[in-house]
């Protein structure tokens, strides 16, 4: 059998760190402690007593996707995740928002700088340039996002190849806090994503698509159910399996993550995250429950634990198979 189609049999192993909080920003160490130990326990964050344990090295990782909104914690980490054979991307959220919906991070100019310094590090074509969610509201209207859109992608051009947008979704605990915003400082979103509003959100997603093409950027969409392609933005994939082949010349098969919801196209993935975990409590982020859950959780952290929150020393049950298959693959070359 050929070998590519034979690579092709064996099972991804694609680890996200993380969609339920920013590992870079705030975690840096720990996970370098994790690399180091070769392991992690993911914790089901619906059944906390199923706990798997993962290894963490270059011939069971395939890739790792990094997601973060402040990587300058972390950049002097990379030459060490290089010289031990790890492959990574980043997807890299730069909003310029009020503080009232991004409280706890830095200016812009300065989460600009490290963009920059990471894509200097690694190349553009691996730090991949998030604007969401997108908020439309009366101190963020329209006109408000394509002025920050044109400024930023006229900084980031020659750092990134590709931006991916998305609209806010407002989940019971974000309208929650959307609601107290209206009620305590008046401000008032719009959902722009409803059917009476389509006109409004195809004329404005074709002038960001302008503002993209004027800076030589691809440009996707993510988790979106609109169809936006007739305008020329593709549904995108952030856990993307052809970027990932393309990017480290590999031949991973594509298989949809079951575990996010139907819009969502990403691969397969193990995410190392736990919810409640992440310090720059964004207004409208659907990993957080309160303040006080993170302060709770972020106290419990442990850099030595092989878990994000706490220790554990229950049940472990094995979550690796792709060693058993890299065996059965290594009898036909």
């Amino acid at each position: 059998m050929d070998v590519i189609k034979l690579k092709k049999l064996v099972k991804a192993m694609i680890l996200s760190a993380s969609r339920r909080t920013d590992i870079p920003a705030f975690y840096a160490e720990w996970f370098m402690n994790r690399i180091k130990e070769g392991y992690f326990y993911r914790v089901n964050p619906f059944n906390t007593k199923q706990v798997k344990k993962f290894r963490l090295s270059p011939d069971n990782i395939d890739v790792i996707v990094f997601w973060t909104k402040d990587a300058k914690n972390f950049i002097s980490y990379l030459d060490e995740l290089d010289r031990r054979g790890f492959r990574y991307y980043f997807q890299y959220t730069l909003n310029d928002y009020p503080k009232l919906f991004e409280p706890n991070l830095d200016d812009i100019s300065e989460r600009i700088e490290t963009f920059k310094r990471l894509s200097n590090k690694i190349g553009k074509d691996k730090v991949i340039w998030r604007y969401d969610p997108i908020i439309i509201s009366n101190i963020t209207p329209i006109e408000y996002h394509l002025e920050k859109l044109d400024m930023l992608a006229n900084e980031l051009s020659n750092y990134t190849n590709r931006i991916i947008i998305s609209f806010v979704d407002l989940y019971g605990k974000v309208k929650n806090r959307m609601d107290k915003l209206k009620q305590n400082k008046g401000i008032e979103i719009q959902d722009i994503t409803i059917y009476s509003n389509r006109e409004k959100l195809i004329d404005f997603c074709n002038s960001i698509k302008r503002i993209a093409l004027n800076n030589n950027l691809e440009i996707y969409s993510c988790s979106e159910e609109i169809d936006l392609t007739n305008i020329g933005i593709e549904h995108g994939k952030c856990i993307d399996v052809n970027l990932i082949n393309k990017l480290f010349d590999l031949y991973l098969p594509y298989k949809k993550d079951k575990n996010q919801r139907k819009e969502c196209l990403c691969a397969e993935a193990v995410d190392l995250g736990m919810y409640n975990t992440c310090d720059h409590r964004c207004i409208y982020c659907y990993a957080n429950i309160s303040d006080k859950a993170i302060i709770n959780n972020m106290a419990k952290h442990d850099i030595s634990s092989p878990i994000l929150i706490g220790k554990y020393d229950g049940v472990v049950t094995d979550g690796d198979n792709k060693g058993e298959q890299l065996s059965m693959l290594q009898k036909y070359l």
